[in-house]
């Protein structure tokens, strides 16, 4: 299934794509939004941004987690996507620092449900994406994007697949990285991370009553685009 690609034709609306870590959130996004010539936001890149700036700064670590002070720098965290033309798509900077291949690591992904978990960095955030949104014409991913940041949305969608199959997939991709390490510590932290973000008292990972829930555990990239295409076809033609 493909569209007319003449967009001015189309209407603009709200693309949500919710879902557990390691679904393939962001790949879908990127796919709808670079076929429909739409804008096209990380959301979870803002919160791993967030995290790799507590680590730095030693707010965070295995041992301990310093929430108030990481509350007050709050207001020194600069997010920005700047658009790569050679990848396609738009990177994470933090206070002006590229910091898209950092935030990706294992190690940010055993801290990111934490800071995700606290109040006042999911307020910060949410602002900053709603502010994205109001132009309308933009796919969004992450955790909340139909429940909270825009319940408006006129396509929302939420992918699942098996805790195991999302970590052979991330697995396969860090190592693909140069990344060291064991699927067993990948499927630890997607287990870990599946219960602090379904469980957490702000926000937590739920499906909107109006999602259409699609799990992708049998359907290869081809056949998840054509699918999800399908949903948003009535919504803009």
């Amino acid at each position: 299934m493909r569209f007319n690609r003449d967009t001015t034709k189309m209407k603009k609306i709200i693309i949500a794509i919710d879902g557990f870590s390691s679904t393939g959130k962001s790949t879908i996004a990127k796919q709808v939004a670079q076929h429909l010539g739409y804008v096209y936001v990380d959301t979870g890149a803002m919160y791993r941004a967030v995290a790799l700036f507590a680590m730095e700064n030693g707010y965070i670590n295995s041992e301990s987690f310093d929430v108030q002070t990481l509350i007050n720098a709050l207001p020194d965290i600069r997010l920005q996507f700047k658009y790569n033309q050679n990848l396609g798509f738009a990177e994470m900077f933090l206070n002006d620092t590229n910091v898209e291949k950092q935030i990706r690591t294992l190690e940010v992904s055993q801290y990111v449900s934490r800071i995700a978990a606290i109040s006042e960095v999911r307020s910060k955030l949410v602002e900053q994406q709603q502010k994205m949104g109001q132009e309308r014409g933009i796919v969004m991913d992450g955790r909340d994007i139909g429940t909270v940041v825009f319940p408006d949305a006129e396509v929302k969608i939420f992918m699942n697949s098996s805790a195991e199959t999302r970590a052979q997939r991330r697995f396969e991709e860090l190592t693909k990285k140069g990344d060291h390490v064991s699927y067993e510590d990948v499927l630890k932290n997607v287990q870990e991370r599946d219960f602090m973000d379904s469980n957490r008292e702000d926000s937590p990972l739920v499906i909107a009553d109006d999602a259409i829930e699609i799990d992708n555990s049998l359907l290869n990239r081809s056949q998840q685009f054509e699918k999800v295409l399908g949903l948003i076809q009535n919504k803009i033609l």
